[in-house]
């Protein structure tokens, strides 16, 4: 059973009394375990498609099916009940929450699902991601790249089936992006994953399994990583 199946997906929106398609037909499905990643430049479709896959949008035409489940035949509260039990975000501008601790930060999906041991679970993912003393500091005394590492804990808290990742080192150097990335591919193997990466950098693209590129809405291409040798699709 496929983890995620696009079909004919197309986005459009209303701009001073004219019609402005965003993304036209897309269509791919990823396996579970799959890496993925999404690139292509400004403006070309590729965060408005991981917001629809995710289900924090509607298509105009076409459908999402998130772990075989049909996302427009859902309304906005058990969209967010399928989240919640399959899905992990990590974002470029992090999204912790400013008045809660790191340690609290992470806590959060684990208490939205009702699970008890949420401090001690949350605690050893901080751990894992080299946080373990940094519990009890808020996002404003963390670092970037530090705050990155939290989300990263806390995305991977609810062992999600599917994670999104939207420019996940946009706003770090290159030297803490290289921990967070290694981290990010880390994790994910080890908890099996499928990942949705969306990217301008074609490094970090690289090292998923499969690209597809986006240029004015439209797939351009779509290449899988096999022994070595990509395969155009």
């Amino acid at each position: 059973m496929s983890i995620l199946r696009v079909e004919d997906l197309t986005k459009t929106y209303s701009s001073g009394g004219r019609e402005l398609t965003v993304l036209h037909g897309v269509n791919f499905t990823l396996e579970p375990g799959d890496t993925f990643a999404i690139v292509g430049p400004s403006g070309s479709g590729k965060t408005t498609l991981l917001g629809l896959c995710a289900g924090l949008d509607r298509a105009s035409s076409g459908s999402v099916y998130l772990n075989d489940v049909r996302l427009d035949t859902l309304n906005e509260d058990q969209r967010a009940a399928l989240r919640n039990q399959h899905v992990g975000f990590i974002f470029q501008n992090f999204q912790l929450l400013p008045t809660l601790t790191a340690l609290e930060n992470v806590m959060v999906p684990l208490e939205l699902r009702g699970e008890k041991g949420a401090a001690k679970s949350a605690q050893a993912l901080l751990e894992r991601v080299g946080l373990g003393q940094r519990g009890h500091h808020y996002p404003s005394q963390l670092s970037g790249g530090e705050q990155q590492r939290v989300s990263l804990a806390r995305a991977f808290s609810n062992r999600p089936k599917l994670l999104f990742a939207d420019e996940p080192t946009g706003n770090l150097d290159a030297d803490t992006s290289a921990t967070v990335v290694d981290l990010l591919f880390e994790l994910n193997r080890e908890a099996g994953t499928t990942l949705v990466l969306v990217t301008h950098d074609m490094e970090l693209a690289s090292r998923t399994q499969r690209i597809i590129r986006i240029k004015g809405g439209t797939v351009v291409s779509d290449t899988k990583e096999r022994k070595n040798e990509r395969v155009n699709e």
